[in-house]
């Protein structure tokens, strides 16, 4: 029913970065690790904080990569290619500025729409794109010249609260995701509305 093996968060590493709208992608995998009693651990093998989780008797691999954000292909490719993980059987959480923070979206396939770390996914991917998308909304600062500030900076208090709904309704649809596949988990998390 479900095809997806891997589950990976982009983020940049170290504690100056933890908070910032560019993390989205690895808070995702954090809550994800905690609501399932998973350690991730650094695997410099990796190039990255490595984990599995099973849910719904079935096993994923966790990876938040700790290369810079544009080297994540690094790491996704290290741990698929060991792992025998085909692209399309991997899902990338990240962050998302065409989307609003409380929203978040599954999708498969696409471009990298700029963001540095699907764009290096795909380029140590031989091109593929058919990988999942966790898009985790961070909105967007109105003007192309922000947005590395905006990416970089860490959210206002009210959007930050959006933001870790939409994250964990994301992490509870992976039971949905694992037990009756993309499609009904995709239903459940584009109708939701944080409070």
């Amino acid at each position: 029913m479900n095809s997806i093996q891997m589950l990976v968060g982009l983020a940049n590493p170290g504690p100056e970065y933890a908070n910032t709208r560019h993390n989205a992608g690895a808070w995702f995998i954090e809550q994800l690790a905690a609501r399932y009693n998973c350690t991730l651990k650094h695997d410099p093998k990796y190039h990255g904080l490595t984990g599995k989780v099973i849910i719904q008797g079935q096993e994923f691999k966790l990876l938040i990569p700790t290369t810079y954000m544009n080297l994540s292909g690094k790491a996704v490719s290290s741990l698929a290619n060991f792992f025998k993980i085909p692209v399309e059987n991997i899902l990338v959480a990240h962050d998302e500025m065409d989307l609003e923070p409380g929203v978040a979206k599954l999708k498969k396939g696409g471009g990298h729409g700029g963001h540095n770390g699907l764009k290096d996914i795909m380029a140590k991917m031989a091109n593929q794109k058919d990988f999942m998308r966790l898009r985790v909304g961070i909105g967007h600062p109105g003007h192309r010249e922000m947005v590395t500030g905006w990416v970089l900076g860490k959210a206002p208090k009210v959007d930050q609260e959006k933001m870790d709904a939409a994250v964990d309704e994301a992490v509870r649809c992976m039971e949905i995701l694992a037990k009756d596949g993309v499609l009904k988990a995709q239903n459940r998390l584009h109708s939701f509305k944080p409070e």
